[in-house]
């Protein structure tokens, strides 16, 4: 007799032979997904008058209030990508440093953290800051392989530092799987996880990052003086600085208060925040002289793309995370997590290893709805905190970005880098930058209060 469990397993080998065939992600994971459904169907394996809830799923997933807020971050974040705004602060930011070894690289840490708390979108901060920084960092005669670590580092902080698109993600899949957790536990009414929650949560965690970041450049800058040198030269008088620096603060600044102020101060909910940063992107844009109608319909096409591309995934991966209950899949995860040595911790630590492995060959979206469905209702019938649980998995899935051989960070840099930045600079320029990031996920698994405070102090 063959083992429905065994079978349900099969389904990720499966999974990764397709993808290295070539074939997309979300048609992988939904192909792989209907072929298992129709090979337990036929040989008895689950129960075939299970399979019409698929297209509910998919409908659920369509209706879903929450995700509308994804193609208006993304909208937001194109918009700003076209605008000035972005050149305009490490310009400034630059010169304001510029007679600080070092400097030019703590602008781009600094500009990259605004960025990602006004757009959120990785590969357009990254192309941006890799079009308008590379050059002047090779020119300051910086070593090509911190300047591309750089770059790429501080375009993923738009994973972690709100409004993010896995942030928003991640809510959904928390408030499912810890009223999964609650309700087999007894409890039919637990505290809902919102994207709110984890948006608090996920501040001090984004700050420590961007400390790190910048720890690590002025250790350089004292340890390796030609690694990073200064780009203003001593006696060098840059005139109206001030002015310039205020000038360029205040746009991202007003955006950054007029989304996050919002949510946070309980004025509107991420949908509605979004709504409100789209429309503020574009003020900003047209008093940049930056928004056309050329350019508002390649933003717009841009945003139905990518917007696209993370709807196919979601159904795929909802389809996947299914079909591999109806084998009772899970049931065989819950008891190899279960019977780990060192309970809890070492399950999380599994979960991390596996999701930090992942990251070489997937993309953050498809690590979530692989993973994630499945592992978390487990982990969190344990007590610990959903939105510390949450922060964890999103600073964990931000690292998929720089692992190579498929960090997406690294094929934007490579995309828009000149000749002299070869692809060995940008790939050992983001070693120590994953190590950053692995402390960085030390740091907030041993401080739980990092995650976990200001939500308590907002909204409890």
């Amino acid at each position: 007799m063959i083992d429905a469990a065994v079978i349900g397993v099969l389904m990720f080998p499966a999974v990764v032979a397709a993808l290295m065939m070539g074939f997309p992600v979300a048609f992988t994971l939904s192909g792989v997904a209907l072929i298992f459904a129709g090979i337990g169907a036929i040989f008895g394996l689950i129960q075939s008058e299970m399979l019409p809830v698929i297209p509910g799923r998919i409908y659920g997933i369509m209706t879903n209030q929450v995700y509308v807020a994804i193609p208006l971050f993304v909208f937001m974040g194109v918009v700003l990508e076209r605008s000035r705004i972005a050149e305009d602060l490490l310009e400034t930011l630059g010169l304001l440093f510029g007679r600080m070894r070092g400097g030019l690289g703590l602008s781009v840490i600094f500009v990259g953290a605004l960025l990602a708390a006004s757009t959120g979108v990785v590969g357009a901060t990254v192309v941006t800051m890799g079009l308008l920084s590379l050059p002047a960092m090779m020119r300051a005669g910086y070593d090509p392989k911190l300047a591309s670590g750089i770059i790429c580092a501080s375009g993923t902080l738009g994973q972690i530092i709100p409004p993010s698109t896995v942030l928003i993600l991640l809510a959904d899949i928390l408030q499912g799987a810890y009223a999964q957790a609650q309700t087999a536990k007894g409890n039919f009414a637990p505290e809902p996880v919102s994207v709110v929650d984890l948006f608090a949560g996920a501040f001090f965690p984004g700050l420590v990052l961007v400390g790190l970041y910048a720890s690590w450049v002025i250790f350089l800058a004292v340890t390796r003086k030609d690694a990073c040198p200064a780009l203003v030269k001593e006696g060098e008088v840059v005139s109206g600085l001030g002015f310039k620096v205020v000038k360029a603060l205040i746009p991202p600044l007003a955006l950054i208060i007029a989304v996050l102020g919002s949510i946070i101060a309980g004025l509107a909910t991420p949908t509605e925040s979004a709504a409100i940063g789209s429309l503020g992107a574009m003020l900003l844009a047209a008093m940049q002289g930056g928004l056309n109608l050329k350019i508002l319909r390649s933003a717009m096409r841009s945003t139905l793309q990518i917007s696209s591309m993370i709807f196919l995934i979601l159904i795929g991966a909802t389809l996947f995370s299914l079909v591999f209950r109806l084998f009772e899949g899970d049931v065989l995860v819950e008891h190899f997590l279960t019977n780990m040595p060192g309970g809890v911790f070492t399950s999380i630590l599994f979960v991390m290893v596996v999701i930090f492995l992942l990251g070489f060959v997937l993309d953050f979206i498809e690590i979530m709805f692989l993973v994630l469905p499945i592992v978390a209702p487990i982990i969190l019938m344990h007590d610990i905190s959903p939105i510390w649980f949450g922060v964890l998995i999103a600073v964990n899935l931000q690292t998929s970005f720089l692992t190579p051989p498929f960090g997406f960070s690294l094929f934007y840099l490579r995309s828009v880098a000149p000749p002299s930045v070869t692809t060995a600079h940008i790939y050992k320029g983001i070693i120590p930058f994953v190590c950053l990031q692995v402390i960085g996920l030390a740091i907030v698994w041993y401080f739980t209060g990092l995650s976990t405070w200001l939500p308590q102090v907002l909204f409890k």
